[in-house]
C-alpha cells in the first residue's frame, strides 16, 4: 500500500487592484494612530477585525475573497480609500518640524535602543510602560520628521498573555508570533538573501536576521535569532521578552546592544547619537568604542571611550534598585572576556565600569551604572524622578551635592493621536484646528479649548465611559466562560459597573513597589466610598505580574479575593490580560 504525505495548503485571498493600497497601509503602523485608516479595515469585516486583534496584515490573509470583490465595487468605500491614500501620501511627503528647522539633509542620525516597543496590541513585543513609551517615541519622531531609527528584538513569543484561575492566581500562556502575519518585512541583500549579523558568545557565534517595521516615516529594526544557523538554545534568545534566567538576559542584552550596532552598520546607518532606553542596551557603547578604534588607528580604549560617550544618551526609568539588571562578575567575564581582549581592556577594568567596587552594587555588574559611565548625558522621566535619580546615584559623584549631580529629566509624554478617542479628535478638528495634531504644543491653539460647548464635551465623555463599561463587561464574561462559571454568574457580569458613576482606573504592572494594594489598605473607608449612592464611585483594575514575581502574584490574588466580597462586587472589577487595546479603552 502506498502512503502519501498529506500537506495543508492555505489559499490566501487576492486583493483586487482597486484595493491594492490596503496592503501598503497594512504594512505601515501609521494605521495604529489614525482612526480613519483603521476604519477602512474595520469596514471590510467588523467581526474579523476584532477576531484578528486588529491586525490588518492577518486580516487581509483571512478575509473572504467575495467580500473583497464586493468592496472593490463599492464606490463609497473606494472614495474613502482614496481620501486616506492621499492623506498618507501627504503625511509621508510634507515637510515636518525637523526639516523646517534644520534643512532637508539631516546632519545627525539618532538610533533608539529599547528592549521592548509598544506600538499596537497586534504586535505583542512589549510588556508595559517602558515599551509603550518607546513606541510613542517612534511615532512622535515620525510626526516630527526626525532622522530616527529604532532597534529592538523580535520575540517569537513576546510577552505572556494572562489568565486568572478561579482562586485569583495568575497563569500565563505564550502564543507564538508569526512574523509573516505581522507588519514585518525581512531586510535582504541584493541577491534576496536575509541580512545576517552575528555576536560572539562563549565558543560560538550567534546569528540574527533583521525585521523592519515601518512606523510612519521611521523604521524599527528587530533582531531575530530564531533561525537555522543557530543551535536550539541560541534560537531561544529572542523567544520571550523578559523570559528565562539571568544568563538568558545577558545574552539578550549582548544581542540588543552589540548586535544592534552591527545591524545598523550592515545597513550603512551611522548614528551620531545612540539613545539607551534603560540599561538593557548599554553594551552598544563598547561596540561603538570597538568601531571607533578600528576606524582610528592607534587610538586606545580610553581615547575611544571619551570620543564616543558624548554621543550616548541614557534614560533611567527605575527608581528602585530591584528594577535594574545586575550580573555576577563571572558572567561578564564568561560572555565578554574575549570581547574585552579585542579592545586591549583588562576584564577587571571593564567590570569596574559596571560599579562592582561600589558597596551599593553588592559586588555585581550593574547595567545602570555601566550605562551612566558610558553615556555623555543622562535623564530621569519626570521632575520628581530626576530628583530621586540624583539622590539614588549620588555615590557615583561622591564630591558633588545631590542637587548638582548631572542627571536631568525629560518628563514622559505620549503620542497624542495614539491615545485620543476618535470622538475627542473630531471635537478638536471642529473647534481647534483641522490640523491640530501637527503642532500640539502650540499654546494659542489650546486657548480655543473653551470654545467646545460643555454639553458636547460632556456627551462625548459619557459615550466613552459607556464604551468602557461595555468593554469591561465583555472582558469579565469572557473570563467566566473560560473558567466554566455558572450561567447566572456570567449573566451577572453583564450588569457590573454603572454608566453614570465616577470611574477610577488603576492599571500597572503588579510589582510590589508599585503598591496596587495601597488602595485596599483601609477597607472600611473604601467600602463607604464605593457604596455611596449619592456620589457613586467604581474602580477598574488591570495589570500583570511578572511570571517569576511570586510576591506580585500574591498581591493580585489578594485583591481578587477582596473584590469578591459582597460590598465590593460589581463596583470594583479586575480586567484580565492588560494590553494596549485594553489600555486604550481605559484612557479613551
Amino acid at each position: 500500500m502506498n502512503l502519501y504525505k498529506i500537506q495543508k495548503v492555505r489559499v490566501l485571498p487576492k486583493l483586487p487592484e482597486k484595493l491594492a493600497f490596503l496592503k501598503e497601509l497594512a504594512y505601515n503602523l501609521y494605521w495604529s494612530w489614525d482612526h480613519n485608516s483603521r476604519s477602512l479595515f474595520r469596514r471590510l469585516d467588523p467581526d474579523l477585525w476584532e477576531t484578528v486583534n486588529r491586525n490588518p496584515v492577518l486580516m487581509l490573509g483571512q478575509i473572504d475573497q467575495k467580500r473583497l470583490e464586493d468592496m472593490a465595487g463599492n464606490q463609497g468605500y473606494l472614495a474613502q480609500l482614496e481620501r486616506i491614500r492621499l492623506s498618507v501620501e501627504n503625511y509621508m511627503k510634507r515637510k515636518a518640524w525637523f526639516e523646517e528647522q534644520f534643512g532637508e539633509t539631516p546632519s545627525i542620525h539618532i538610533a533608539y535602543f529599547s528592549m521592548e516597543f509598544g506600538l499596537s496590541s497586534a504586535m505583542p513585543v512589549y510588556s508595559g510602560g517602558l515599551g509603550v513609551l518607546a513606541g510613542d517615541h517612534l511615532k512622535s519622531a515620525s510626526d516630527l520628521g526626525l532622522p530616527f531609527y529604532g532597534i529592538g528584538l523580535a520575540y517569537q513569543q513576546g510577552y505572556f498573555q494572562q489568565y486568572l484561575a478561579s482562586d485569583g492566581w495568575q497563569q500565563e500562556t505564550y502564543p507564538i508570533n508569526d512574523f509573516y502575519n505581522l507588519p514585518f518585512n525581512l531586510e535582504k541583500d541584493d541577491k534576496g538573501n536575509p541580512l545576517l549579523i552575528y555576536v560572539d558568545l562563549p565558543g560560538r557565534k550567534v546569528f540574527a536576521q533583521i525585521w523592519r517595521v515601518n512606523i510612519g516615516r521611521i523604521p524599527l529594526f528587530l533582531l531575530d535569532a530564531n533561525i537555522q544557523q543557530n543551535r536550539e538554545e541560541d534560537r531561544q534568545i529572542t523567544a520571550q521578552l523578559y523570559g528565562g534566567d539571568i544568563e538568558m538576559r545577558i545574552k539578550q542584552e549582548i544581542l540588543l546592544g552589540i548586535g544592534g550596532m552591527r545591524a545598523l552598520a550592515l545597513m550603512n546607518i551611522k548614528p551620531e547619537v545612540c539613545h539607551m532606553n534603560e540599561g538593557h542596551s548599554a553594551f552598544l557603547a563598547i561596540e561603538r568604542i570597538k568601531m571607533y578604534m578600528e576606524a582610528h588607528s592607534g587610538v586606545d580604549f580610553v581615547q575611544a571611550w571619551e570620543a564616543t560617550r558624548v554621543g550616548n544618551v541614557f534614560t533611567t526609568h527605575t527608581p528602585v534598585p530591584a528594577g535594574i539588571d545586575q550580573f555576577e562578575p563571572y558572567l561578564i567575564e564568561q560572555y565578554l572576556g574575549s570581547y574585552c581582549s579585542l579592545l586591549n581592556l583588562p576584564i577587571q577594568d571593564f567590570i569596574r565600569l559596571g560599579g562592582q567596587h561600589y558597596a551599593q552594587a553588592e559586588g555585581k555588574f550593574n547595567m545602570a551604572i555601566f550605562a551612566i559611565n558610558m553615556a555623555g548625558a543622562y535623564n530621569g522621566v519626570s521632575r520628581l524622578h530626576g530628583r530621586v535619580a540624583r539622590q539614588m546615584w549620588n555615590y557615583l559623584w561622591p564630591n558633588v551635592p545631590p542637587d548638582e549631580v548631572p542627571i536631568g529629566h525629560v518628563t514622559n509624554g505620549i503620542h497624542i493621536r495614539s491615545w485620543l478617542s476618535s470622538e475627542l479628535s473630531e471635537l478638536y478638528v471642529r473647534y481647534l484646528d483641522p490640523n491640530w495634531y501637527r503642532n500640539p504644543i502650540e499654546e494659542s491653539m489650546w486657548e480655543r479649548i473653551d470654545q467646545i460647548p460643555d454639553v458636547e464635551l460632556w456627551r462625548t465623555h459619557e459615550r466613552r465611559r459607556e464604551r468602557l463599561v461595555t468593554t469591561a463587561r465583555k472582558n469579565l464574561q469572557e473570563r467566566l466562560i473560560k473558567l466554566g462559571a455558572h450561567p447566572n454568574d456570567i449573566d451577572r457580569a453583564a450588569e457590573v459597573l454603572r454608566h453614570d458613576a465616577l470611574t477610577i482606573g488603576f492599571a500597572r504592572r503588579f510589582a510590589t513597589y508599585k503598591r496596587a494594594y495601597l488602595l485596599f489598605s483601609d477597607k472600611e473607608r473604601l467600602r463607604e466610598i464605593v457604596n455611596n449612592e449619592q456620589c457613586p464611585v467604581q474602580i477598574i483594575i488591570s495589570g500583570k505580574a511578572h511570571p517569576r514575581d511570586r510576591e506580585g502574584k500574591e498581591v493580585l490574588k489578594n485583591i481578587m479575593n477582596i473584590i469578591k466580597e459582597d460590598d465590593f462586587r460589581d463596583k470594583i472589577v479586575f480586567l484580565e490580560n492588560y494590553d494596549m487595546l485594553l489600555a486604550g479603552a481605559l484612557v479613551q
